[in-house]
């Protein structure tokens, strides 16, 4: 007689652990509704691809010696388009209050290395919109150079082409005939800066003979 009672009894509690896991479904669903999970901590975490630190050469105020300016670039996922990347936060220009090495307009047409020699093609805005001048056309001769050689130690030497052509100069200074070794005497700190009449004698040494005689 006790076994309908118990057979039942069995039901019942078949029935309650039902409810409550039907309950708790519910309940986790509703929860997880109300509470989403807050993913963009977890993405601000991520470095952005080819995240480095490079070293720019800009004029310093009173054009005497380049001065370093650290910068955070992206895009270095490669040699290729870090070499690129860097050169072309060379032309944006300085963050603070040094000057600007090369003009705000120029276009970075084609970058190649080969056996430490880098050879940059510049758009005609390089010459078209240089300010000219001695010191300006050795200061961006040697900030590129030497900014490529602080970031990429492997490159030593710069050949400056303008729309896929070789120049002699860009205003007639600082002669571009032949390669530019990476000189860092102009790149110390003020105190220790290389006086502006060494620069200049040493951009007059560059020049052909004929273009000195008619300085």
């Amino acid at each position: 007689m006790k076994l309908p009672f118990a057979k039942d009894r069995l039901l019942l509690l078949a029935f309650v652990l039902i409810l409550l896991v039907f309950g708790g479904l519910v309940g986790r669903k509703y929860w997880i509704k109300t509470h989403p999970v807050d993913t963009s901590a977890l993405s601000d975490q991520k470095e952005p691809v080819g995240l480095r630190d490079v070293v720019l050469y800009f004029g310093d105020p009173d054009g005497v010696v380049l001065q370093a300016e650290t910068r955070e670039i992206t895009g270095c996922h490669d040699a290729q388009a870090c070499l690129e990347t860097t050169l072309q936060a060379l032309i944006d220009g300085p963050i603070g209050d040094l000057v600007p090495i090369l003009p705000a307009q120029t276009r970075l047409l084609s970058l190649t290395e080969l056996d430490g020699l880098a050879t940059v093609d510049f758009s005609r805005e390089l010459i078209s919109s240089h300010p000219g001048g001695s010191v300006s056309e050795l200061f961006t001769a040697y900030g590129v150079i030497n900014t490529l050689a602080e970031n990429f130690p492997h490159i030593r030497q710069l050949r400056i082409l303008v729309e896929g052509e070789a120049v002699a100069s860009l205003k007639g200074h600082v002669d571009l005939r032949k390669p530019i070794s990476a000189d860092f005497r102009f790149t110390r700190q003020p105190e220790q800066a290389v006086p502006v009449e060494q620069m200049l004698d040493a951009v007059e040494e560059s020049m052909p003979l004929s273009e000195r005689e008619q300085e």
